[in-house]
């Protein structure tokens, strides 16, 4: 562990974001029925704002909890997700909301190994690997990493981060490896969330992405919010999205056949923490991350298209070939909830991304 004497500027990163299951399978994890409803905007309901609609029109919503429920892609019309919980509805228009179930038991604990960087009586620092998803949800209702922490640290995460997220103060995808911090009590889980909130904890990740970013150092600045025709996504929108910045740099250029295409290694950091950040803004800008399905579609594709064309046979294969998102999550700072002291950590990239690279040294 790295302790630094100052506490320099940092950037913020993505708390309680990186969702692993779609929202279906989070209700069905829950052990219960989603309920749904309608709305219908009428002459005498006309123009009013929509979050107010829904409110008086389902009992038991406030406007906040509507807002919740528009910002999780659970309001629909016409097919379309809205998320914009200020806009002014129109008469005829209908609104169909989904309620989830109400929060599954508490999972139970497994002895399941943890890579444990740093430990104490406060935080756990851990290096998560590539597929093990961080909270019970349909199709992993166990195995997770909370089953794992609640066998490893018992008691003293209880009443943390909700029934099924104990300790959990921030999430990465299910593919996504490398380094989290975990609350061990009440007092480091409101320390570590506050931090995320005002932005003063960092965390730096590499990705691998399709083609060569031009310029190599810069700033992608675009609204985040759910993808309108598929709820598993999320994606750069015009209307009803959030504020996201994400900075990135080369760290290194494999270039192929041609000039500009082939892959790079970039290093990215949040300025703020949205779903999915990394994945979609990078996307965003014409570079999807290598072994990324889900936001690689309607750009590059999967195989990179003509970037992958212009490599060598063998790392062509070995590219379009990964299972997973070539993204890690590689150092970590923050502010340690019971000392104050500011501390740090790194994680070097696993095994699978290592040797990605290796087959890249070629090019």
């Amino acid at each position: 562990m790295n302790r630094d004497e100052e506490h320099a500027a940092s950037l913020p990163d993505d708390a309680l974001a990186g969702l692993d299951a779609d929202l279906d399978d989070e209700d069905a994890a829950a052990g219960g029925a989603a309920e749904h409803h309608s709305v219908t905007v009428t002459a005498d309901t006309a123009g009013a704002r929509l979050d107010k609609l829904l409110a008086d029109g389902i009992a038991g919503l406030s406007r906040s909890r509507v807002q919740a429920l528009m910002e999780q892609g659970r309001v629909v019309a016409d097919g379309r997700t809205i998320t914009d919980a200020s806009q002014r509805v129109k008469p005829g228009q209908t609104f169909a909301v989904t309620i989830p179930a109400a929060a599954a038991p508490v999972p139970r604990p497994q002895d399941i190994p943890l890579a444990v960087v740093y430990e104490d009586a406060d935080v756990l620092v851990l290096d998560k690997p590539a597929g093990m998803v961080v909270h019970p949800a349909a199709g992993n209702p166990d195995g997770t990493l909370v089953n794992a922490l609640l066998f490893h640290c018992g008691a003293s995460l209880s009443g943390i981060g909700g029934v099924r997220r104990p300790g959990i103060v921030h999430r990465l995808d299910k593919d996504t490896s490398g380094l989290m911090v975990v609350a061990k009590n009440d007092r480091a889980h409101h320390g570590l969330t506050a931090q995320f909130a005002d932005r003063s904890l960092s965390r730096t990740y590499r990705a691998l992405v399709w083609g060569i970013p031009s310029p190599a150092k810069g700033r992608i600045e675009a609204p985040i919010g759910r993808c309108p025709t598929d709820r598993k996504r999320m994606a750069v929108t015009a209307h009803g999205g959030k504020p996201a910045a994400t900075r990135y740099r080369v760290v290194r250029a494999f270039e192929g056949a041609k000039r500009g295409q082939g892959v790079a290694l970039v290093e990215c950091t949040l300025e703020t923490g949205r779903t999915h950040q990394i994945r979609v803004h990078m996307a965003h800008i014409g570079h999807p991350l290598v072994g990324d399905a889900l936001y690689s579609r309607g750009r590059t594709g999967r195989a990179g298209g003509a970037n992958a064309g212009s490599l060598p046979d063998a790392v062509r294969d070995a590219l379009t070939g990964f299972p997973r998102q070539a993204l890690h999550a590689a150092a970590i700072r923050f502010v340690h909830p019971g000392s104050g002291e500011v501390v740090s950590f790194d994680s070097p990239l696993p095994e699978d991304f290592t040797a990605l690279l290796h087959s890249l040294e070629s090019i």
